[in-house]
């Protein structure tokens, strides 16, 4: 094969079939198994080394398609059709930026007071577990002392809690990263279409493109308006609900119940249970710490089994088992970032394999749906 024939069909865009047969050749499927393991391969490491640069751009992507969503939105009240887009723009922007830094100062607080009562917590669950020691007989047993020991013993909540202080300085900096970057893309974003069209003049090749960008802001950006609404209902409700328990950082836990409930079917009851959890050290009473557990499992189950199928749906036709696998792989990529991130990455992914016909079949096959295309399942 020619330099020459092999580039011409490549400028074209033509599919790894076409290549074979413009041959006259079939691909060794050996081959073609190994060159898609070596990509894969080298995809992954290149997004684990890259993690500091990659990870806070495609997190300001995610939070420009939820922040365009909300200018939409915006202009669709009447009143408000007549304001130049760049002023609701810059509005949506500044209240974006201020909900950041607002939490962000709420988690350095937070976090900072619970050094300083974390060796009150460490006392008051040492106090509880020596009353439920001597209420079963065992205070004074040496295998007791050898468990409390190992396990209690060995807990110290100070140190603990300062670590986590200390590594949000890296946390800090990407959500400046976030900040920046999201400003910047909201300026460009309504010239993405005239550049794609200057840079592919291709007849077809442009248009293709911008379907394809099109297909994912209207389905990732819906989605992530919805859940983030869903996601700030829920934090308000669960923080009356650790208001009304007496529970200690009640505004952190609700920012912490929503920012979890971006993880897909886990999320949400992590969120609850570290409050739950701190209600232990904080009560030492196992009573109201249950009754706080049943009220928080309550408002999940109702907003995870009622609100958020009807407001959400199937919008984004993702199998749960790919849903799950997606979760892992992200989470074990970037950790809490990749596990927040995984659905809306994965969906785009979806998106661009269902626009070309070799990559269609993968699409279908991680589809919810049975239909012949993932996008007429969506539109469905």
């Amino acid at each position: 094969m020619t330099t020459g024939r092999l580039f011409r069909p490549l400028c074209s865009c033509q599919s790894m079939s076409d290549i074979a047969a413009t041959d006259g050749h079939p691909l060794n499927p050996i081959l073609v198994v190994f060159l898609g393991l070596a990509s894969f391969v080298l995809s992954v490491g290149l997004l684990v080394v890259g993690k500091p640069i990659i990870l806070p751009v495609l997190a300001s992507g995610i939070a420009v398609y939820v922040l365009h969503a909300c200018v939409e939105w915006v202009r669709g009240f009447p009143v408000l059709q007549r304001v130049p887009r760049w002023m609701i723009s810059v509005a949506v922007l500044s209240i974006f930026v201020a909900c950041v830094l607002l939490m962000g100062l709420v988690v350095a607080v937070t976090l900072e007071e619970m050094v300083d009562r974390s060796t009150t917590y460490q006392a008051t669950l040492e106090g509880m577990i020596g009353q439920l020691a001597t209420r079963f007989g065992v205070e004074g047993d040496p295998d007791w002392q050898d468990i409390r020991q190992a396990t209690i013993g060995r807990l110290d909540l100070p140190t603990m809690l300062r670590s986590l202080f200390n590594s949000l300085t890296s946390f800090g900096t990407m959500l400046f990263l976030i900040i920046v970057y999201s400003g910047f893309l909201m300026t460009e974003i309504g010239r993405f279409p005239a550049k794609i069209d200057r840079a592919f003049p291709t007849e077809g090749r442009s248009g293709k493109i911008i379907t394809v960008a099109r297909d994912i802001n209207r389905n990732i950006g819906d989605y992530l308006f919805v859940k983030t609404a869903i996601n700030v209902l829920l934090g308000l409700l669960s923080y009356a609900v650790l208001w009304a328990f007496g529970v200690d950082f009640a505004l952190f836990w609700a920012v912490l119940i929503g920012l979890f409930n971006y993880i897909p079917y886990l999320g949400s009851w992590l969120g609850v249970a570290f409050p739950v959890i701190l209600s232990v050290a904080q009560f030492g009473d196992l009573w109201q710490t249950l009754l706080l557990t049943v009220a928080l499992t309550i408002l999940q189950l109702v907003m995870g089994s009622v609100v958020e199928p009807r407001w959400i749906g199937r919008q984004l036709n993702l199998s749960p088992f790919v849903v799950m696998l997606a979760l892992a792989f992200w989470s074990a990529l970037w950790g809490l970032a990749g596990a927040i991130l995984a659905v809306p990455l994965t969906s785009a992914f979806v998106i661009i394999f269902s626009a070309f016909p070799d990559t269609r079949p993968i699409a279908i096959l991680v589809s919810d749906a049975l239909g012949d295309d993932p996008e007429e399942d969506r539109a469905r």
